[in-house]
């Protein structure tokens, strides 16, 4: 059975004092759920952030690091530091570092590379800009970002990734997909996983939907059958929003 998986995104958002505040927040209201809950702070406040849920469910996740072990990258973070610290999963592929890093296909299979390398979780980014989706060329590129940064991987791997789906023309803009083209899409990147792998790959690895899930959309969202939870930005750093999000799951 699939895992259902809530994270929250925060973002370059919430110095450590706004950082412990809100992990108080949510450690006291989390409910009780059957999904994995995930926070990603920022790095400087990372292990601040997993020794206040070392005893919690909650897990304290990374929003990026670098493909190399070591060297000299100024500003970069390495896979052995993340885990230095107690971070086991880490986000990679975000719309954002493609964007404004110029972050391509390559680099981020690099960086796929080095972090399943170290026994790291991949919570890997993708999906389409506006134009692609008014060209309608939207699952081509989907495909496309899947097969250059993943699918050199062996089947085996999948059991370290977990995938997810945002629609950049819905992140940070207030637009969201339908839950039907939500729906549409996973169901799509559900089958290219089984052609390219197998039947087993496609209905274990778990699909996020990323791109402004709000407590007024969450449930109607997550009730898809491909969707098996989702990538939370804005919304991640409000609690009692957060809170909600998880309890549609």
């Amino acid at each position: 059975m699939r895992k259902k998986i809530v994270a929250g995104n925060w973002k370059m958002n919430n110095d450590l004092s706004a950082t412990e505040e809100l992990v108080a927040k949510l450690q006291k209201k989390l409910p009780e759920t059957d999904a994995e809950v995930m926070v990603a702070p920022a790095y400087t406040n990372l292990f601040t952030a997993f020794e206040a849920l070392r005893q919690s469910p909650i897990e304290v996740i990374a929003q990026n690091m670098h493909f190399a072990e070591n060297g000299a990258y100024t500003g970069e973070i390495s896979a052995e530091m993340l885990k230095s610290v107690g971070v086991q999963t880490v986000i990679l592929g975000h719309s954002e570092r493609r964007a404004y890093f110029g972050e391509t296909d390559d680099i981020l299979a690099k960086k796929v590379d080095a972090a399943l390398a170290k026994d790291m979780t991949v919570m890997f980014c993708f999906g389409e800009e506006l134009n692609d989706r008014k060209s309608d060329n939207h699952f081509k590129v989907v495909e496309s970002q899947l097969k250059n940064a993943l699918f050199h991987l062996e089947s085996s791997a999948f059991k370290h990734v977990i995938l997810a789906y945002e629609p950049v023309w819905a992140i940070g803009t207030g637009e969201t997909a339908t839950p039907e083209q939500a729906q549409e899409m996973h169901k799509f990147i559900r089958e290219t996983l089984a052609k390219q792998y197998n039947d087993t790959v496609a209905e274990s690895t778990s699909i996020l939907y990323g791109g402004s899930v709000k407590p007024t959309n969450a449930k109607e969202i997550f009730s898809q059958p491909d969707v098996d939870g989702g990538l939370i930005g804005g919304a991640a750093l409000k609690a009692s929003d957060f809170i909600a999000i998880i309890e549609a799951i």
